[in-house]
């Protein structure tokens, strides 16, 4: 499949996604998004890839929303399109770990989309931030409810009513993302750890994403008990045999997902 603001590769399991308006410095508009959630459709029934990396470029994974596109449209347009409704649950919906690598400037909807995946590798160079009420608007696919939930109410309060930006040390100390590399190595690592993912048990992943997501979402007992119900229902799979099996054998795990 072709895409005009995609750049896709898969390899050994692991598709990357590169953003690729940069005359806009990624700027989300809804052909992006539209094109994203079809690479979302076409990763999620193939069964050979187990992990997706999405990036954008060295000076911006996506430098927030396409203001253009927004700019006249009325409530009533905004309403009825669920402008940024059916993209955001669709990379909401997506089973399989879906990894951001942040170089530059993730401001906005940029932020927004990083943080709509599972984890966040920054390069050094990474600029985090929710900028919109210098727009004299709110974040629209997630911000306020995401950011407070990674960094806490009175470090998002401000960065929301100020639009002040985050930088990637500042990030990784407020446990918005994973880690930080050098910006040269971004890819490298963010991929490494893709493809470890990608080794593992498919089902296993999945489930194991569902129940820390579960944890945003209920309270300790009910994800808890979620957490063993699940950790039973693993025993009914290969996986599970293969890969006890590999432990007590002192080899590598085989893993085939049934």
């Amino acid at each position: 499949m072709s895409y005009e603001t995609l750049i896709v590769e898969t390899t050994d399991g692991v598709t990357l996604i590169r953003l690729n308006r940069p005359q806009a410095l990624n700027a989300l508009n809804s052909q992006l998004l539209s094109e994203l959630s079809a690479a979302l459709d076409v990763a999620e029934a193939d069964a050979a890839v187990r992990c997706l990396v999405l990036t954008g470029s060295d000076r911006a994974f996506a430098a927030g929303a396409d203001i253009k596109e927004m700019s006249t449209k009325t409530y009533a347009q905004m309403f009825e399109q669920d402008f940024f409704g059916a993209s955001a649950r669709r990379i909401e919906q997506f089973r399989k770990p879906i990894i951001a690598a942040v170089s530059g400037y993730a401001l906005g909807g940029g932020c927004e989309l990083a943080m709509l995946c599972d984890f966040i590798i920054a390069s050094e160079s990474a600029k985090f931030g929710q900028p919109e009420i210098n727009l004299g608007v709110a974040p629209g696919i997630g911000g306020t409810q995401r950011l407070t939930r990674f960094v806490g109410k009175s470090k998002a309060m401000e960065m929301i009513l100020t639009g002040r930006m985050m930088d990637s040390a500042e990030a990784e100390r407020s446990g918005l993302v994973s880690r930080v590399v050098a910006n040269d190595k971004l890819i490298e690592e963010a991929m490494t750890a893709a493809t470890k993912i990608a080794g593992q048990s498919p089902l296993a992943v999945k489930m194991n994403k569902e129940l820390v997501e579960a944890a945003y979402e209920t309270t300790l007992a009910t994800g808890v008990a979620l957490e063993r119900r699940l950790f039973h229902s693993l025993f009914a799979f290969d996986d599970q045999k293969e890969g006890m099996a590999a432990f007590i054998e002192k080899r590598k795990p085989d893993f085939k997902g049934s």
